[in-house]
């Protein structure tokens, strides 16, 4: 197995980091502000609802595209730095 170098692990932590801020951010903030949110509409449905019921989980997904694609694409950038064990 492969040791990556220090920088690919800063730019993973850093990402996770940041990924999980925008679901606490995400995640509390609709919950939080979900009366306000259902003094609007959306499809018919009251935006916190719509927010809860459905909305969020797009963002979750997107979240885990997200990441997905970046760590693939640190992988293949740091792949060829990666000390050999």
């Amino acid at each position: 197995m492969n040791k990556m170098p220090a920088s690919y692990w800063q730019k993973t932590s850093r990402l996770t980091a940041w990924l999980l801020s925008l679901w606490l951010v995400l995640t509390f903030g609709v919950t939080w502000f979900a009366r306000e949110l259902n003094a609007y509409t959306f499809l018919g449905f009251p935006l916190g609802f719509y927010f809860a019921a459905q909305g969020i989980l797009l963002c979750y997904l997107g979240i885990i595209v997200h990441y997905s694609r970046r760590m693939r694409d640190l992988d293949a950038e740091h792949e060829s730095e990666a000390e050999p064990e």
